[in-house]
């Protein structure tokens, strides 16, 4: 009993330091309203992020997102919006290409968690991206799920590998010509014996220990939960203070292929403190 006690109260410590700490800077932090027919959501927007803190206000201040639409939820993970081409969109419109023209730098920094109700920065995908830079309007808010230690622990080990593997792929690719002759002539241990030397090696450029889920995110994931698969990837640059519930309700409605609710949910902001 006093085990559990404890726990929860570090849970709560450490969501109340997180929300403090990851959001650290000079001044208060901005709160904007967000509104739906399903509600009201009150977001807080991070210092430790002033690019998108300084944009989202900018665009909140000159109305850009009245009137725009959630043009995308998935159950379970996030509810996105901010396409300008999504106000008073036919249903049939392909929803999801719009911004204000240009984009943000990433501000992706450590401690900020794709806990529920993170507000973060869409992007184009790491492919056309490769400085994952934010897009200028589109955001999406985070749901996700609660994670138990197991999960935490096989996803822990899927990062790992998945890190070791795109880094195996890089160093096949430079011996690649090698190991085709190697086939070639037939020499079948050659070619086992450079495979094993190039998992060795991926396993040493890949510093293992990032993938490592502290005890801060653990217990976030585990209490709150969110989208873990996120973090590092995203630039997280505020949190919902009030109105979670909004989220789940968005996440709740019909959606058609593409994910875009059957029924508009429009959205409208303004700046309260």
């Amino acid at each position: 009993m006093k085990k559990t006690i404890q726990t929860i109260v570090l849970i709560i410590s450490i969501v109340a330091c997180t929300s403090r700490s990851t959001t650290a800077g000079e001044g208060d932090e901005k709160i904007i309203l967000i509104k739906t027919e399903y509600g009201n959501m009150k977001v807080k927007l991070y210092n430790e992020t002033p690019l998108h803190r300084d944009n989202f206000i900018k665009l909140v201040e000159e109305k850009f997102y009245d009137d725009l639409l959630f043009h995308r939820v998935i159950k379970g993970f996030m509810i996105q919006g901010g396409d300008p081409n999504s106000k008073g969109a036919s249903a049939k419109k392909r929803l999801g290409g719009g911004g204000p023209g240009y984009e943000i730098p990433a501000e992706i920094k450590a401690g900020l968690y794709h806990k529920k109700g993170a507000l973060s920065a869409a992007r184009t995908g790491d492919n056309a991206n490769p400085e994952r830079k934010s897009s200028g309007s589109q955001f999406y808010v985070v749901q996700g799920k609660v994670y138990d230690n197991n999960a935490l622990d096989q996803f822990e080990q899927k990062q790992k590998f998945q890190a070791v593997r795109a880094e195996a792929m890089k160093i096949f690719r430079q011996k690649k010509a090698l190991i085709q002759q190697l086939q070639k002539e037939g020499l079948r241990d050659s070619i086992n014996a450079i495979q094993i030397q190039i998992q060795e090696e991926a396993e040493k450029k890949v510093d293992q220990s990032q993938f490592k889920i502290n005890e801060e995110r653990r217990l976030i994931y585990t209490s709150i939960g969110g989208t873990p698969h996120l973090d590092g990837a995203y630039t997280v640059f505020g949190e919902v203070i009030e109105g979670l519930n909004v989220i789940d309700s968005i996440a709740n409605v019909q959606t058609a292929p593409g994910d875009r609710p059957l029924e508009d949910v429009i959205m409208s902001m303004e700046i309260i403190d």
